[in-house]
């Protein structure tokens, strides 16, 4: 058996899941999430489980990683039905990293085949790739079209070439309207990529950046603040001087230039760093992180991968009361090297590394801060009582939507996104 956590769960070595996952799953949505990861370079910002094909061999090499990702999606297959979890197809599949399309294209295609043959796919599925602009071709794109894929979302970053190269990109800027038109003769949806606060990037880069984004005729734009973490090697910068990171107005300004120029092109935010066009109707908002932020299950393969079942709909955890005698979901996560990922798989074993089991209480929690973030709004009924009485002074500084408080739900005004954070922490606490 794996170590026991300090509350006493394991991760056990063959994977078996408790029986209670399976209560109401089929009123949950299921996908699967697919981390690769390698990269060409690791950029001085990212703290991501990445790696580069020179610091790896065995079973853990690009060569070999399809197949050692399949093993994986063999035993999800094999001990969610040992936990009773009904037949559900998947409604959506995600493969990131990492770049993805390091990998062969059809490496890739091997490991969606595995899905819908653990799985299926439910009609209309969404399978969306991550790309770096420089990984991939017209003859890639299609391989990946063909093998079941619908959407790309490129790491697009900057339209500037110091902005990149102060995020160690490798990519050539001119070549992104390339590859989105690549990927729409594919028949694939895109989505662009963007950082916004790279030290020493001006409001006229970030303009750029943004008026080239929606020049490609893109249907979905993700616009996120860059953090620097602590042991990555632009927080070392950071430290001796050598960068300066920009102010919190100078962030807010950016995120504001955002919403008003994608607004202004027809995108529609739909989470507070997401942005996504109406196409007959439909809005093309990635419907795999929507699920994430609404509580459906998923399984996420490969190293330092999390899943999460199990958990209870927000209906069923009341506001004033919810009871935590019961288990609301089920959190688990696979060793972070992919070596040692591959050796267990190898052996038979499950890679998990350990899990935990959620409480009605951190179950409502979790999805007070995620519903927070969604256009489509909170129900104020969610909240505590306490809560509740706290959203009138939100509404007052402007941070909440009065008419649609007024409707019973919590939506965030453009300010109360760019403070979305103090909005969850004063309705959590």
């Amino acid at each position: 058996m794996a170590p026991a956590l300090p509350d006493g769960e394991t991760a056990p070595i063959d994977g078996s899941l408790p029986q209670w996952v399976s209560l109401g799953a089929q009123d949950r949505g299921f996908g699967v999430y697919v981390h690769v990861p390698f990269c060409s370079v690791r950029c001085g910002y990212c703290d991501f489980n990445t790696y580069t094909a020179t610091e790896l061999g065995g079973g853990a090499s690009q060569v070999n990683y399809a197949d050692t990702a399949i093993k994986e999606i063999a035993l999800a297959r094999k001990v969610m039905g040992e936990a009773g979890l009904p037949e559900r197809t998947a409604n959506t599949v995600f493969f990131g990293g990492g770049t993805p399309t390091m990998l062969k294209a059809a490496d890739l295609a091997r490991m969606m085949g595995a899905i819908k043959e653990a799985w299926g796919l439910t009609e209309g599925a969404e399978v969306t790739t991550e790309a770096n602009p420089d990984s991939v071709s017209p003859e890639y794109l299609q391989t990946l079209a063909d093998a079941g894929f619908t959407r790309v979302s490129f790491g697009m970053q900057s339209a500037v070439p110091q902005v990149l190269a102060t995020l160690e990109r490798t990519h050539d800027p001119r070549r992104i309207p390339d590859v989105v038109q690549w990927a729409r003769d594919a028949g694939l949806d895109v989505s662009l990529d963007l950082i916004y606060g790279t030290p020493g990037e001006s409001m006229d880069d970030w303009r750029l950046s943004l008026e080239t984004a929606i020049a490609t005729g893109v249907d979905h734009v993700s616009a996120y603040a860059l953090v620097v973490e602590p042991g990555t090697k632009m927080a070392t910068q950071v430290r001796r001087g050598l960068l300066t990171l920009p102010s919190e107005d100078d962030q807010a300004a950016k995120y504001e230039l955002a919403d008003e120029l994608l607004s202004a092109a027809g995108f529609e935010w739909y989470e507070v760093s997401n942005w996504a066009q109406r196409v007959d109707g439909d809005l093309k908002a990635c419907r795999h992180n929507l699920a994430y932020w609404r509580g459906d299950d998923w399984w996420g393969v490969g190293p330092g991968a999390h899943s999460y079942l199990g958990s209870a709909p927000l209906s069923a955890v009341p506001a004033d009361e919810p009871s935590d005698e019961h288990s609301a979901g089920l959190r688990w996560w696979n060793v972070k090297h992919p070596i040692r990922y591959a050796a267990m798989l190898e052996r038979g074993e499950s890679p998990a590394a350990g899990r935990e089991r959620l409480t009605a209480t951190e179950a409502q929690l979790e999805r007070v801060m995620l519903g927070v973030r969604l256009a489509e709004g909170l129900p104020l009924s969610v909240l505590s009582s306490s809560a509740r009485t706290r959203v009138a002074g939100h509404m007052a500084n402007g941070l909440v939507e009065p008419k649609a408080a007024l409707a019973g739900l919590l939506k965030l005004t453009r300010r109360g996104r760019l403070l979305a954070d103090s909005v969850v922490r004063d309705l959590t606490d």
